[in-house]
């Protein structure tokens, strides 16, 4: 049995209905939903003019006996046009209004903060999740979580329009290994594809190879990720924690700092990849074997002790350079989760001390501070942080 693909088309509202009755579900390595509210209307008007709109991919999943449909390509067009059905578009501004404000009262118990969508993480299930029908969605639409927005669609419109579809169904013949067969297609399918719109940042992309092991997600991008950002050419980024995770493999293997990354310099997108199918393949490479270094697979406590050590420690949230972040996390995630040792919170102050040191003079130096990516400076920073903490660890 070979691979298969099949091609049609349904109209508007059939997509609709299998979105609302979940019979069209988003891999857990899809992104948020990032259209503008322009780029909805925009579709919209493309489909009344009965232009072209690229058709979307969808794979089929067999888990057991059950079936799936993922959607590999053209979340943001489905997206897009049930929320014009919906006659809603997630309102990031007003959201971001009411938090502060809720923030501001220290309301951490306020109900009406909990039942807020997260609009910055968004995906149309937020609206599925609360019923399968368009009177039960709205019903339960808080105010200020959305604008109410009149798409200007004629009766019939969705009805008498059509979108494309390519349908893959991979072959599954060997049912010992078929999750791990079909993830391993679908994460290659996803990666491959050239998405429409907004191209995928590298750690978006990167997504699809967690999908590779799905007991493996938590290890690779913690909640804590969505917590720390720094200031990158004037953009904002979360932290990349598998950029930690596979210098850190590698120096805990090697105990020195010198080979780290070595020929990846104009690569490292793909050095970050290669540690991740090291990681999800548990071989022995250069990053160590996986259950040599976390035996049975068992990060969670390490990876918890983190997040409580960064808290404890007040480690800012934001950072303004690449700099502060590494020397922040480097030494930090390498004492606790590849040591497993504890940080002594009672001599916070000396220790966050050094590290601010050590970030004014790593700045102090021009080339350091103008091409910190360059792989000396990189290692620097690796070992300067590691040091720090060691002194601090028990």
């Amino acid at each position: 049995m070979e691979n298969k693909v099949y091609y049609g088309e349904y109209s508007l509202s059939h997509w609709i209905d299998l979105i609302l009755k979940k019979n069209l579900i988003l891999p857990k390595y899809q992104r948020y939903f990032v259209w503008k509210e322009k780029d909805v209307k925009k579709l919209i008007e493309t489909f009344k003019n009965k232009l072209f709109v690229p058709p979307v991919t969808i794979g089929a999943y067999k888990i057991d006996e059950a079936n799936q449909n993922l959607i590999l390509d053209g979340q943001q067009r489905l997206t897009s046009i049930l929320l014009a059905y919906l006659g809603l578009y997630p309102d990031e501004t007003e959201y971001k209004v009411l938090i502060e404000k809720f923030a501001d009262e220290n309301d951490d118990e306020n109900e009406e903060n909990e039942q807020l969508d997260n609009i910055l993480e968004w995906k149309f299930s937020s609206l599925t999740e609360k019923g399968n029908n368009k009177k039960d969605i709205l019903a339960k639409v808080s105010e200020g979580n959305y604008k109410k927005i009149d798409f200007n669609i004629e009766d019939n419109f969705l009805e008498k329009t059509f979108l494309g579809f390519s349908y893959l169904v991979p072959d599954i013949s060997d049912k010992q290994n078929q999750k791990q067969l079909q993830q391993k297609y679908y994460s290659s399918v996803f990666r491959n594809i050239n998405n429409e719109g907004k191209s995928l940042l590298p750690q978006e992309s990167r997504d699809a190879l967690y999908f590779l092991d799905d007991e493996l997600i938590q290890f690779f991008k913690p909640d804590l990720c969505n917590l720390y950002t720094v200031k990158n050419l004037g953009s904002i980024n979360k932290i990349d924690f598998v950029k930690y995770l596979s210098l850190l493999s590698q120096f805990y293997i090697d105990q020195s700092e010198n080979n780290i990354a070595r020929s990846y310099k104009p690569i490292m997108e793909k050095y970050y990849e290669d540690y991740i199918n090291a990681v999800i393949e548990n071989t022995d490479t250069k990053y160590g074997k996986f259950t040599d270094i976390f035996p049975n697979k068992k990060y969670d406590d390490r990876i918890l002790k983190l997040q409580q050590t960064l808290n404890s420690l007040e480690v800012p949230k934001q950072f303004p350079s690449i700099i502060d972040m590494d020397m922040y996390f480097f030494g930090l995630i390498y004492t606790i989760v590849f040591e497993n040792q504890t940080i002594d919170i009672t001599k916070k102050d000396e220790l966050i001390k050094e590290i601010e040191d050590k970030i004014i003079e790593l700045k102090d130096d021009y080339t350091h501070k103008k091409t910190p990516s360059n792989l000396g400076h990189l290692r620097h920073r690796i070992i300067s942080s590691i040091e720090i903490y060691e002194d601090y660890a028990s």
